[in-house]
C-alpha cells in the first residue's frame, strides 16, 4: 500500500487543481472564463492552481486576442497528461487493494 501512495501526485491532491487537469483531459483546450465558470471560482484562486500546474509542466496556455480582448487557453501537456493518468491509476490500484 505505501507503495502505491508514493504513485499519487501532490500536484493532483487539490480537488480544484484535479477538476482542472480533468476538465483539461477531456478538452483539448479551455479558456480562463470557461474554466472559472465551469469551476466556480474566483479570477485569483484560478490563477493560483493554474500557475501550480504549470510551474510542473502540466499545462501550458497561449495568449491571444479576439475583438480585441485578451483570451487565455490553457491545454494539458503531455506531461502532464502521463502525470494525472498515472495518478488516477494510483487511487484506482488503492481502491482495489481496500476491497480485498
Amino acid at each position: 500500500m505505501k507503495n502505491l501512495l508514493n504513485k499519487l501526485d501532490k500536484a493532483f491532491e487539490n480537488r480544484i487543481r484535479l477538476a482542472l487537469m480533468s476538465a483539461l483531459m477531456v478538452n483539448e483546450n479551455l479558456d480562463f472564463t470557461s474554466l472559472k465558470e465551469l469551476l466556480g471560482l474566483t479570477d485569483g484562486n484560478l490563477a493560483s492552481h493554474l500557475k501550480n500546474l504549470e510551474n510542473k509542466g502540466y499545462i501550458t496556455f497561449d495568449k491571444i486576442f479576439q475583438d480585441r480582448k485578451p483570451l487565455t487557453n490553457y491545454r494539458a501537456t503531455q506531461k502532464g497528461k502521463t502525470a494525472f493518468t498515472e495518478h488516477l491509476n494510483a487511487l484506482e490500484q488503492l481502491l482495489k487493494s481496500q476491497q480485498r
